[in-house]
């Protein structure tokens, strides 16, 4: 998965994207990234958010639920 090609494809659509790697959480070995997307496009200022153990995992939930709600994303 291009990652840089789903955060530009997010924020041309108006979604502001953060990805977060947390050396607090990566040294207690707990979930260190963390994926939101915000902003004017989400309704009824919806936030997609999730902590997970990888970019993966966090991109592995957030697209299908940004899919639901209608953003086109790369595959």
């Amino acid at each position: 998965m291009d990652v840089v090609a789903i955060m530009e494809a997010l924020a041309e659509q108006g979604v502001t994207v953060l990805f977060k790697a947390d050396a607090e959480r990566m040294a207690e070995r707990r979930r260190p990234w963390t994926f939101v997307a915000s902003g004017a496009p989400l309704r009824d200022d919806v936030l997609v958010r999730t902590d997970a153990a990888s970019v993966e995992q966090c991109l592995k939930i957030c697209l299908p639920r940004l899919r639901e709600l209608g953003f086109s994303l790369p595959e």
